[in-house]
């Protein structure tokens, strides 16, 4: 391994935040700003899932393309273009997102807290999700860009789409990898695209260079779900933040459970699709057995992993810089975290 590719290993996930961390207060700044509303409950329930302790990757993924693509750190974030403002229309879009999935799912507990669901109600969690859509979309009316506001739109719809896809595919055992992939690509890993490419957006990049960010989004977004999905089998809830077998219990067929039934015995194979159909999560062990006996959670590590290579191969478009190089940590980042 040459010496680059080690140095960048060596970086952490705190390391890559730091080099946008004036621009991350900046957007949380901003997020305050805009979640101020006369109406109590939205401001209660917005600040109470803002404030629930995630990660805000996609915009500091927003901050972090900007830089890759030579757009100016220092640029005044009274710049209405500047990537501060978008990077909090970023978050409102995935926080509005997440209040619908709980309410869909039917949640109680998300990075370890009560859902906001099961504290105020799923009609409030709806409406507060329709409040920060609609709040998102005036943001994006102040950037005054039409290609922005094109893209976000477009996204915002793909979303939309995906979650209705998922929900036709709820207990139905035989979803192939590839629709798996088309739901995930478009309820997860659209949003990571529509953020890296909006960084080269901004930056006045050329199409070639948006084309490969929005890339290098997909890939990421998608090596992150597929993560994600096998946590839910690997994990505990104290560490991951949410209940362990919550995607079996949601009859969800996800990439661990389409290899365990595609590499398994007859016998096998129909202990898993049972448990699919019936959203059982009693049968968690029985299911938890097929999957190590089939080595299915390193095989969807592996898939993962082959994203997370293609998103940093994308990222040769561009010259080096430490901005780079969290891009590329943050795609190794994807596969090896724990929550």
């Amino acid at each position: 391994m040459n010496e680059t590719a080690t140095s960048i290993n060596t970086l952490s996930i705190e390391d890559c935040r730091k080099l946008v961390e004036t621009g991350m207060d900046l957007v949380d700044g901003v997020i305050r700003q805009r979640l101020a509303s006369d109406v109590v409950l939205i401001n209660q329930l917005s600040g109470y899932i803002i404030g629930s302790g995630g990660k805000r990757l996609r915009p500091q993924l927003v901050l972090l393309a900007a830089g890759a693509c030579g757009l100016d750190d220092q640029l005044s974030p009274d710049n209405i273009r500047h990537p501060v403002t978008v990077a909090a229309i970023v978050e409102f879009i995935h926080t509005a997102t997440l209040l619908h999935d709980d309410v869909v799912d039917a949640s109680d507990l998300r990075r370890g807290r009560d859902t906001a669901n099961s504290v105020w109600g799923n009609e409030a969690a709806v409406l507060v999700g329709d409040f920060l859509y609609s709040r998102a979309f005036e943001m994006m009316v102040d950037v005054q860009s039409m290609e922005v506001m094109s893209l976000l739109a477009s996204t915002t719809n793909r979303i939309a789409e995906g979650e209705v896809m998922q929900l036709m595919n709820v207990r139905e055992p035989d979803l192939t990898q590839a629709q798996y992939i088309d739901v995930i690509e478009a309820k997860t890993a659209r949003l990571f695209q529509a953020a890296t490419e909006l960084g080269a957006v901004l930056a006045g990049q050329s199409e070639q260079v948006q084309v490969a960010l929005a890339a290098y989004g997909r890939h990421l977004g998608t090596a992150f779900q597929i993560a994600d999905d096998v946590l839910d089998y690997q994990s505990d809830s104290e560490t991951m933040g949410k209940n362990i077998g919550d995607d079996l219990a949601e009859g969800k067929t996800t990439l661990p459970l389409i290899y365990a039934m595609r590499d398994g015995s007859d016998a096998q194979r129909e202990v898993v699709a049972q448990a699919i159909r019936d959203a059982d999560i009693e049968q968690l062990p029985q299911v938890m057995q097929v999957i190590e006996q089939t080595n299915a959670l390193d095989k969807s590590i592996q898939q993962a992993q082959q994203s997370a290579q293609a998103a940093v191969a994308e990222l040769q478009i561009l010259p080096p810089s430490a901005y780079r190089d969290a891009l590329e940590r943050i795609a190794g980042y994807s596969v090896e975290r724990s929550f």
